[in-house]
């Protein structure tokens, strides 16, 4: 049985990002909410790279906020592309910086599955970057982060959770799709 913060987190982040996949800016201070619940949860699962990642969270999404509102020279953001260059040098930097943490973790910690929880880390940052500058490659890289995520957080008997991150991935699929709709229409 979920407990009633697990329920909040989850209620509170699938709006925030239903509203991201949408490409609807309420979905900063949704997630900052979202994010802050989840970081108390996590902390009590012993997930502590989870714990960092949504204190991270808090951080990207009130850069996110500004960034889409006023990130190309004092006019909102639009959708764009990253080159395949970029993206090749980010998944390295993700693969190394998940060995890197989740050495630190399993030998310093009492962390549970601490490099399986360092990739949904460091693969998140990876796609809430990219999210903050409106790149549409966020979308597979969430893609990634929820695929690893769901066994994970059911794994810690976080079924509610588990069960989001389940639904989320099916978000992003049609959130990759809206995105290039509405960038192919100039959004």
């Amino acid at each position: 049985m979920a407990e009633p913060l697990e329920i909040a987190a989850n209620a509170i982040m699938a709006v925030s990002i239903f509203l991201a996949g949408r490409n609807n800016i309420h979905s900063w201070w949704t997630g900052i909410a979202g994010c802050s619940l989840f970081a108390v949860l996590f902390y009590g699962s012993q997930l502590y790279a989870d714990v960092a990642l949504q204190l991270l969270f808090i951080a990207t999404c009130i850069i996110g906020w500004r960034q889409w509102l006023r990130g190309d020279h004092g006019h909102s953001l639009h959708i764009r592309t990253t080159r395949p260059a970029t993206l090749l040098k980010m998944a390295l930097a993700g693969v190394f910086a998940t060995a890197g943490y989740g050495l630190m973790l399993k030998h310093y910690t009492n962390a549970y599955a601490p490099f399986i929880d360092s990739a949904v880390l460091m693969f998140s940052v990876i796609a809430q970057v990219l999210l903050m500058g409106r790149r549409i490659e966020n979308w597979p890289v969430w893609l990634l982060v929820n695929t690893v995520s769901v066994p994970l957080y059911a794994s810690r008997g976080l079924y509610l959770t588990a069960a989001l991150y389940a639904a989320y991935w099916i978000n992003a699929i049609v959130a990759w799709r809206h995105w290039r709709r509405q960038r192919e229409a100039g959004a």
